[in-house]
């Protein structure tokens, strides 16, 4: 990690402060002479006089400013050597002076050498320095917008990432499955490069395009694109970015990143997720002074106010359409929606052709059959998808990426982590009578989609899966389609009785009866197919500010509540009867394929097709209709 000298400067002053007053306390540098001459005992002051008297003192040396002395004597006592004396002298002795003068004593003064007030006027000098230094830096830095503890003078800044070039590594051919849109953006880059083509017929460049929809279907992708094709000034920011705790820093840091747009125009500014700062407004309980209303209104005048801004393209994206203000969806602001949808077959082959281009693909693979087992995959699905194949392949030490690890990995991203499989016991065959009852209920109606496999490979919370695969994309469900698939749902409960009998019916169908409900009731109040008539009596719309369901009321009377109660039974009971029928017209059937799933665990869909086309025809699947 690479530190700049400021950084390591500011670290650091504590350490020069701390060991500099160390230094000072006790480390200071001293020249006393007293330290460098020592003597061998120590002596009292009488005891010195008395030396003094018998004539055995030859030399006193006197320190510390007269109150400390180092005595050289000789006598019978000390051995008739001379030797050095320390002695501690009284503050008060005048007459000393006079004795050794007297006694012809060689006296000799040494003045302290005292450095204290040079060290003190350093150490008073020093701090204040670095303090007022380490000051000046902070206050430099925080003039600076790049971030760091210095963006404290400059939160009201934008935060937008500017590139004069942008250089994303993303262009138009990485993008497939949402052409529509596509055709959109070339459209606008075409315009930025070559504006004269639509102004010579009186066009002018639109000021917004708002991309709507689900996460992971490419809309931050699609603004990359056109950031790697416009070869213009890009401006990309999260509208997360501009709301803070204090009022007026959103509407400020808007001013300033139209204020830098404008001075690189024409320029494009991408803002991801502006659901977060383009709420509605009057939803808020500080009502106009809500910090996220004052940053709407100023994104609202900044894009088509007073002054309006020529030359600046507005790019947003947002899965969250519904709750956005309607002044800010108007054209002249958003002059375009366009909508990002989940791919279709052909545009799933296309993202997968996309994502294959770095990958080591076995030469069996056919993209086709995974973009035909993968409906409703957005493209980050997709690109997951094969990431994982890849990962599970390196796993396996494979040198490509077979069909094995692909369907593996489908089902991972779908049902979850494969789990232990199960022991052979009563539980095991009971799931295994569940998935069958699924999946020959399924085959044998005319409407229902094709098994693709069933298996009895614990993943994520299920024990089994029953997997079915759509023949095509479909946009619109028949009233026979949705009674296919709750006679399908209801297949499982449906084997479980029969096989069990009423009193050995498990939880097991528990998911399958809140899915099974759920289509009956959609049926009755939002797609008129029952007896009651084609009326829409429960909208799917609901405030989005109050969460999913708390804002819908009752739209009918408590009459009509009871019709559609029993309208739902009554679907859900023939289903059923008619899944019962199934279920009891080929048990000779669902036993064979109970034993061979139970030994081999995954029965794919051809096999088993082929197995039930022994005992019963399955192409036309006439016998079982729906009434």
């Amino acid at each position: 990690m690479k530190v700049s000298w400021k950084t390591l400067l500011l670290w650091s002053l504590p350490i020069i402060v701390v060991s500099f007053f160390l230094w000072q306390g006790f480390l200071a540098p001293t020249t006393n002479e007293l330290n460098t001459n020592v003597a061998s005992s120590r002596m009292t002051y009488g005891r010195f006089l008395e030396y003094l008297d018998m004539g055995w003192v030859k030399r006193v040396d006197m320190y510390d400013n007269g109150h400390t002395a180092i005595v050289e004597a000789v006598g019978p006592e000390l051995g008739n050597r001379i030797q050095k004396i320390r002695v501690e002298l009284p503050a008060s002795a005048p007459e000393l002076i006079n004795k050794l003068k007297k006694a012809n004593v060689d006296i000799d003064a040494h003045p302290t050498k005292n450095t204290n007030a040079i060290w003190n006027l350093v150490g008073n000098l020093f701090f204040p320095l670095i303090l007022i230094g380490g000051l000046a830096l902070l206050f430099r830095r925080s003039n600076n917008a790049t971030g760091g503890p210095g963006q404290a003078m400059s939160f009201g800044k934008s935060k937008a990432l500017f590139q004069m070039e942008a250089k994303t590594g993303v262009v138009f051919d990485d993008v497939a499955g949402v052409d529509e849109a596509k055709e959109e953006f070339e459209e606008v880059v075409t315009f930025l490069k070559q504006p004269e083509c639509f102004t010579a017929v009186g066009a002018k460049i639109p000021k917004g395009v708002l991309l709507v929809g689900p996460p992971g279907t490419g809309k931050t992708l699609l603004a990359k694109a056109i950031a790697g094709e416009a070869n213009v000034p890009f401006f990309s920011i999260s509208g997360s970015e501009f709301v803070e705790m204090f009022v007026g820093v959103g509407a400020s840091r808007v001013r300033d990143l139209f204020k830098k747009a404008k001075e690189n125009a024409p320029c494009i500014v991408f803002i991801d997720e502006i659901d977060a700062v383009g709420r509605q407004r009057g939803t808020g309980i500080g009502g106009g002074n809500d910090e996220r209303e004052q940053t709407l209104n100023q994104l609202l005048t900044e894009m088509d106010g007073f002054e309006g801004n020529t030359g600046i393209i507005v790019i947003a994206a947002t899965n969250r359409a519904d709750i956005l203000d309607s002044a800010l969806l108007r054209p002249g602001r958003f002059d375009r929606q366009v909508s990002v949808d989940v791919p279709d077959f052909k545009g799933r082959l296309a993202i997968l052709e996309v994502h294959a281009r770095n990958k080591k693909m076995d030469p069996d693979v056919a993209l086709s059959t995974i973009a035909r087992r993968t409906p409703g995959f957005s493209g980050a699905d997709l690109a997951n998808l094969l990431n994982e194949a890849a990962i599970l392949t390196a796993r396996r030490r494979k040198q490509a990426v077979t069909l094995n690890e692909i369907d593996a990995s489908i089902d991972r991203v779908v049902a979850g982590m494969e789990g232990t499989p199960l022991i052979d016991s009563k539980s095991k065959r009971l799931i295994a009578y569940h998935e069958i009852g699924h999946a020959i209920v399924g085959t044998l109606l005319q409407d229902h989609d094709p098994v693709q496999k069933v298996t009895l490979v614990p993943r994520g919370q299920a024990r089994g899966l029953t997997w079915f695969t759509p023949s095509d994309d479909q946009t619109l469900i028949s009233r026979a389609q949705i009674l296919s698939r709750i006679m399908g749902a209801l297949g499982g409960r449906a084997a479980e009785e029969v096989v069990f009998g009423n009193a050995e019916v498990t939880t097991g169908a528990s998911n399958d009866l809140q899915q099974v409900t759920s289509m009956a009731r959609q049926m009755v109040t939002r797609f008129g197919m029952s007896t009651i008539g084609p009326l829409s009596l429960e909208s799917e719309e609901s405030s989005p500010f109050l969460g999913r369901g708390m804002a819908s009321g009752s739209e009918y009377s408590d009459e009509i509540a009871i019709k559609i109660d029993k309208q739902i039974q009554e679907i859900v009971s023939k289903c059923h009867d008619n899944a019962l029928k199934i279920i009891e017209d080929n048990r000779v059937v669902i036993d064979r394929l109970v034993d061979l799933l139970i030994e081999k665990e995954t029965i794919d869909g051809q096999e088993f097709r082929e197995i039930i086309s022994e005992y019963t025809p399955v192409p036309d699947k006439k016998q079982y209709t729906i009434w």
